[in-house]
């Protein structure tokens, strides 16, 4: 148990604000130590789950403060995956395959399946870790992420073998030889293949237009009450207008910032004194001869219920107002729901559980969402030039293929950049009048890089709380601005308030994931389906050979 919980300090920590990023290169050696041959496999099992439950217990805990219920079943369902892991490890060890070949499809074909499964969430990779060390993580606009996190899950497996082979002495035997070089040359590959996609991007971008970002620094607590709604959106227009008179073309503003659904199919229902009716005044108003403006707000549609006219769906979507004082005729509704924070599983498969879900949470309302289905592009015009882009909601932005289906279809580049809006207030604590943020607003922030160079596609963030930064093709996220007022340097703006105006960096190529997708993520899932096939058919085939020869 002490190796297996030595390997999730090392995961917890290379994830950290600070860079401690090189654990990640030997994270799963004392967990490939620990699954021996000639360990008895049930009790390896049970220590591996233990220690796998209070790994996501440590790491999920921002999710407590919303959902209590989904912090807990999400920890207990993702530490399922450390026994399967080691009982994979502990197959492949018994029948003496190198563990660098071995690696990359357990670990990462585990990263794969945690990236489907339960709508998908792809959170504390490998590769993660990495996402400052741009020459390294180039790769993933073939790969993806998981390239990454195959290369240093081989590293990974070469150090295990090298461990094995000193205790054998077996060092220069010419299989650990050929794990060498092969590590050594894909280490050089990749690095040489960074450095010249660094170097292509330099004479490939364009510059496009100034785009702006607000962001406020509201908890969830606060933003909550609606009777704070008239505030927020004052506040928000105030950050808004500096940014146009920094000459921003677009100002983004968070997710749900605005306290009422603001589709015209639903305020066509209302009384004309109703808080949505004021709101969209007011933005219009704003955003008339001045900028777009794109803002996070519900949606809802209207229909009969009961004889009565009463909400049926409701969404989390992005508006677009126009300089010409009129909304853009499509919304954005997010397509990619949190489960337990945005929706409730199992209201139609295990009613029961539902009710109980529901019992537990803080709302006295039904909370669930309806997804979106469309990919939707919305356009602008600065200059003499017509632009598109698309809109990531909160956590989509950790989706790499919604993600990819709104930058490119048919093989087609069809938006110029993405905007991200989000908001963290979630995950942030206020006390003493402060807000103080956790670790999920950095980690997330670093996940958003892979999806820029996934796609060779600007990310521009708006983010409640932090961290609101503009990532550029490449994955740099950029410090500084053209005009604002949040720090100069991006990591830091967190638990702060305030705006920024910048260039958005354009590049029209259309990359090989962005043409074929999570491709690698399919490979190594089911590498891992067929290790874990064979794993288990041998261990049920030991059980049953002792049960016969007593």
């Amino acid at each position: 148990m002490a190796a297996f919980a030595c390997s999730a300090i090392c995961l917890t920590l290379m994830q950290a604000p600070h860079d401690l990023s090189f654990l990640a290169w030997i994270a799963w050696v004392p967990f490939m130590l620990a699954c021996g041959p000639e360990q008895r496999t049930r009790p390896l099992l049970v220590a591996a789950y233990m220690v796998g439950l209070v790994y996501w217990l440590c790491n999920l805990y921002w999710l407590w403060q919303v959902t209590a219920p989904g912090y807990v079943i999400f920890s207990m369902i993702f530490g399922i995956y450390w026994p399967l892991l080691a009982l994979a490890v502990q197959f492949v060890r018994r029948k003496g395959w190198p563990l660098f070949v071995a690696a990359p499809v357990i670990f990462v074909g585990a990263e794969a399946w945690q990236g489907y499964l339960f709508t998908g969430f792809q959170w504390y990779f490998l590769g993660h870790s990495q996402y400052a060390h741009l020459q390294l993580i180039q790769i993933s606009d073939v790969f993806g992420a998981l390239g990454v996190s195959a290369l240093i899950a081989i590293i990974n497996g070469f150090v295990a073998d090298s461990v094995f082979a000193f205790r054998k002495k077996t060092l220069f035997r010419y299989v650990h030889l050929a794990g060498l070089s092969i590590a050594c040359f894909l280490l050089v590959l990749v690095w040489s293949y960074g450095g010249r996609r660094l170097a292509e991007s330099r004479t490939l971008e364009t510059e496009g237009p100034l785009l702006g970002s607000v962001q406020p620094n509201v908890p969830t607590s606060v933003k909550e009450e609606i009777s704070n709604g008239p505030q927020i959106l004052n506040n928000l227009i105030a950050d808004s207008e500096q940014c146009v008179k920094a000459g921003a073309a677009l100002v983004a503003w968070p997710e749900t910032m605005v306290l009422a659904p603001m589709n015209q199919g639903y305020i066509d229902y209302l009384e004309s004194d109703a808080p949505a009716i004021r709101y969209q005044r007011q933005i219009m108003e704003h955003a008339k001869d001045r900028a777009y403006i794109l803002f996070g707000a519900p949606g809802a549609d209207v229909g009969i219920r009961q004889g009565e006219y009463d909400v049926t769906n409701q969404y989390n979507s992005a508006f677009l107002y126009q300089p010409d004082g009129t909304e853009a005729a499509k919304r954005y509704d997010k397509m990619h729901l949190v489960p337990f924070g945005e929706y409730v599983p199992f209201s139609k498969t295990a009613p029961w559980i539902y009710r109980a879900i529901m019992w537990l949470t803080p709302y006295d309302y039904d909370y669930n969402l309806t997804a979106g289905t469309e990919h939707t592009l919305f356009s602008m015009r600065s200059g003499d030039k017509t632009y598109a882009f698309a809109v990531l909601i909160c956590y989509e932005d950790t989706d790499a293929t919604v993600t990819r289906k709104h930058v490119v279809q048919a093989g087609q580049k069809r938006a110029d950049w993405l905007v991200n809006l989000s908001n963290d207030g979630w995950y942030v604590r206020y006390k003493d009048g402060k807000v103080l943020p956790s670790v999920e607003l950095a980690q997330r922030t670093a996940i958003s890089v892979f999806r820029a160079i996934e796609n060779r596609v600007s990310i521009l963030r708006s983010v409640n709380t932090g961290i609101s930064c503009l990532i550029e093709p490449t994955g740099h996220i950029r410090d500084g601005y053209r005009a604002g007022t949040l720090p100069p340097e991006a990591m830091e703006r967190q638990g702060v308030a305030g705006w920024f105006v910048d260039a958005i960096p354009i590049d029209s190529r259309v990359t090989f994931f962005g043409r074929h997708g999570r491709w690698l993520d399919i490979v190594l899932g089911i590498g891992l389906a067929i290790i874990l096939g064979l794993a288990v058919r041998n261990y049920l085939g030991r059980i049953y050979s002792k049960e016969n020869q007593i």
